[in-house]
């Protein structure tokens, strides 16, 4: 009986596409980090977590999102943060990612199913050479983590001690580079890493880690064989790294002009930068941003719902889409069919895609905007902040979380989950098999605009 049972769920895996391999294993890793976050080892008081508590928090780890409900630094244990930066760690790169790698050490043959499910989760382009690219993403993680952890390390080494200085660099350089944003400052650190906003060295190692775990492995893949190269990039390359230095230098300016603290110069322009990294999915932050004027907290939720790029460890509708929908405009506005970029031509089913993610993520942050607006009584700014920053992955705060009321968590959850396992492959998840075209009806043009 029991073997009947354990075929019937291998036949009932085998049923599953790749993305609802996807989506059911992050929600089983979800699963099992709220059981260990409400055991008593996992909270300082020995108490355990509530249920809800204990689901938020897995969920923003998992998610690489940051939110949170209590205090990281004062809430959880030991072994409660080490739960957290396990989830942040598989989560960064994905679950099924590690499930493989894991199966990869112990010696085990990756089937075809599996190369497939991988496929989908990094955003590979093709099949061939996916063990490959995997052993590099892995290599490429740990080796920038330890180099971040190493570099933190003086700076917490000299404010915690040996022991507790370690443990803050480790934590903080894989939460940095999954875009995380969890940190163990507490109370000591003025919240995240506000007491460092005129440290360079944390400043420019915080910035860095994120940068590299948002570029996405597969444009640093891309980079490791074709070196420096621009025109040996592919397109999609050249297109993150245009759109990344755009979105931060561009920002940076306009958060440094709109800075009225009155800091000294070298200090507003490491909080400009800061706070113009972080917001595209990372979560940390050097300064108050419930002291912020409304046209810098617009700027940031424009941030966080752009996000990083494809196969990145970042959230919200990537920097390809947004590159795509404008490149798509400018071609509108010159009366042009095809939309072309460095002598290249964009098929239209992406064009659809890009429309189409868009268009979920803006429907998904106004709805929730709004109930969480009028079921907890806050201003639409304060929730267009908070929606967004879970939506969008990333984790930045104005304190307006832990006060919500439990139906609004629960939308920040939904709105968590959904944003890292992204737009397409819920679609492609709810609709597994393509139904076959019999016939096409007549056309009718329609007036637009």
């Amino acid at each position: 009986m029991l073997f009947r049972s354990h075929m019937n769920l291998v036949r009932g895996l085998r049923r599953l596409s790749s993305f609802q391999i996807i989506l059911l294993s992050f929600l089983g890793w979800i699963l099992l980090g709220t059981g260990l976050l409400m055991t008593p080892l996992a909270t300082v008081d020995g108490q355990g977590a509530q249920w809800l508590p204990a689901l938020f928090t897995t969920v923003s780890a998992s998610c690489v999102t940051g939110l949170t409900v209590v205090n990281t630094g004062l809430y959880w244990s030991r072994f409660g943060q080490a739960v957290i930066i396990l989830l942040i760690q598989v989560g960064g790169l994905g679950v099924v990612t590690m499930a493989i790698a894991l199966a990869m050490a112990s010696g085990r043959r990756i089937s075809l199913m599996q190369r497939s499910t991988m496929q989908e989760a990094l955003a590979v382009p093709q099949l061939g050479g996916i063990v490959r690219i995997l052993r590099f993403i892995l290599k490429f993680t740990v080796g920038t983590e330890l180099l971040g952890a190493c570099l933190l390390l003086p700076v917490f080494w000299r404010d915690y001690g040996p022991l507790e200085g370690l443990w803050m660099a480790i934590f903080h350089s894989i939460s940095a580079f999954c875009n995380a944003g969890f940190d163990l400052m507490g109370e000591r650190g003025g919240g995240s890493l506000m007491a460092y906003a005129g440290d360079p060295l944390v400043n420019f190692t915080i910035v860095g880690l994120i940068i590299s775990g948002g570029l996405g492995f597969m444009t640093w893949a891309d980079i490791h064989v074709n070196g420096f190269h621009f025109r040996r990039w592919r397109l999609q390359t050249r297109i993150i790294l245009v759109m990344t230095v755009l979105l931060i230098s561009l920002p940076t300016l306009l958060l440094f002009l709109m800075d009225q603290s009155g800091a000294p110069l070298q200090v507003r322009w490491l909080e400009a930068l800061f706070q113009a990294v972080t917001p595209r999915t990372a979560g940390f932050n050097t300064v108050d941003i419930q002291t912020l004027s409304e046209p810098a907290r617009i700027l940031l939720v424009v941030l966080m719902l752009t996000g990083g790029a494809p196969g990145s460890t970042a959230g919200g509708i990537k920097v390809t889409t947004e590159f795509l929908l404008a490149a798509s405009a400018v071609s509108s506005l010159r009366m042009k069919m095809d939309v072309e970029c460095f002598h290249r031509r964009i098929p239209p089913d992406v064009r659809q895609q890009a429309s189409t993610i868009f268009l979920l993520y803006l429907t998904l942050f106004s709805a929730s905007t709004f109930i969480i607006s009028v079921v907890d009584h806050v201003p639409v700014v304060d929730c267009m902040v908070e929606t967004s920053s879970a939506l969008g992955t990333v984790g930045l705060s104005i304190g307006l979380t832990e006060n919500l009321s439990p139906v609004s968590q629960l939308i920040l959850i939904g709105l968590m989950y959904f944003g890292r396992v992204g737009a397409l492959t819920m679609i492609y998840a709810m609709n597994k098999r393509r139904r076959p075209v019999t016939g096409r009806l007549p056309e009718e043009k329609i007036t637009v605009g």
